[in-house]
């Protein structure tokens, strides 16, 4: 059997990669090829995360030891295979290769193909470019990138400051003012 992943990134489009590996493979033997096939170095902390179809986060799977979150359960890498985590196709992880900003891929088991068999692991598939591995700060400073926070960034293009009362209730038509909770006396 041999699992097919697919990876991609939310910060460069055309980029994609597919990686064919042995299920019996630890998740560091893929972690070394997805470091391998964007090229990487492989001195930085990385995670990856079991998630849900919508991608919320789910188990966590650590590079070192990081006891930090006694309620959230993890495992090693070096010591947990694919096929612990991972049995159903278009299963999905994230990969944290950069943990100051939390800059991830996107993966997904899109085959698992039955009938043959591998030992370690091959990048099938490479497109595009990946994204730099660390974001340089002092870069961004220097080159005098700021974020721009005109009237529009925080979403609704259409607020307006007549639609509320002076304490900040939503105001019906006939001026009185609306609320979703009742309030608890003592």
């Amino acid at each position: 059997m041999i699992y097919r992943f697919t990876i991609i990134s939310d910060e460069v489009d055309d980029f994609l990669r597919e990686i064919q590996i042995d299920p019996e493979a630890t998740f560091f033997d893929f972690h070394e090829a997805i470091v391998k096939s964007v090229g990487y170095t492989d001195d930085q902390m990385t995670s990856f995360f079991l998630c849900d179809d919508d991608w919320e986060k789910e188990k966590e799977i650590t590079l070192e030891e990081m006891d930090n979150n006694p309620e959230m359960d993890s495992w090693l890498m070096k010591d947990t295979t694919l096929s612990e985590m991972v049995e159903d196709e278009k299963q999905k992880m994230l990969y944290v290769f950069d943990y100051l900003t939390e800059r991830l891929f996107f993966i997904e088991l899109s085959e698992i193909i039955t009938g043959k068999d591998m030992t370690g692991s091959a990048c099938t598939k490479k497109i595009g470019d990946a994204p730099k591995q660390m974001i340089d700060f002092e870069e961004i400073a220097v080159g005098g990138n700021t974020l721009e926070l005109d009237e529009n960034f925080y979403g609704d293009q259409d607020f307006d400051l007549e639609d509320f009362d002076q304490d900040g209730f939503d105001m019906d038509h006939d001026g009185s003012a609306t609320s979703d909770f009742s309030e608890d006396r003592l």
